[in-house]
């Protein structure tokens, strides 16, 4: 399985390149491609937030296995004031944002975006929100949330994907 990350718009290097360095060591194959532009038509004045759906919409010409957007935009979607990140359960593409997963202390920084990519990767390959609150595929309602779970999967999960194979 390839996974492809694909900043879009302005974000920090050191961020992607900490991102794929992690992802490496959990999955098979990381590709890191060039910035992307940020979707105009995604932006909502109103809100002065960019929904989430455009921006994954905006990157479906991207090959690989699983397409993983990193973003600094401040995400939403419908029905919700903000988004982490969002993910095509069961298909190809989903985007994660470090608008809210800012910290004084850099480590908390790239552990929340590395947990927040392995939960979106976690929708894309087909699981749902988990109940136990140490998965990585539990529902973050607040940055306490990621902070709570952890970075992969739990055994419930695991043996969900397994079971799909």
């Amino acid at each position: 399985m390839t996974i492809t990350i694909v900043p879009v718009g302005k974000i920090e290097e050191d961020v992607i390149v900490e991102i794929a360095e992690r992802l490496r060591k959990r999955f098979e194959r990381i590709i890191v491609l060039d910035e992307r532009p940020i979707p105009t038509a995604a932006f909502n004045p109103n809100r002065k937030q960019y929904n989430s759906s455009l921006v994954i919409r905006s990157l479906k010409d991207i090959p690989g296995d699983i397409v993983l957007g990193v973003t600094s935009l401040d995400l939403y979607a419908e029905g919700l004031n903000f988004v982490l990140g969002q993910a095509e359960v069961g298909g190809k593409y989903c985007i994660i944002s470090t608008a809210r997963l800012g910290h004084p202390d850099r480590k908390i920084c790239y552990d929340r975006a590395e947990k927040e990519a392995i939960h979106e990767i976690g929708h894309v390959i087909g699981l749902r929100h988990c109940p136990n609150d140490r998965c990585v595929m539990h529902f973050s309602n607040s940055i306490f949330d990621t902070d709570i779970k952890g970075a992969w999967f739990c055994e419930r999960c695991l043996d969900l994907l397994h079971n799909r194979r």
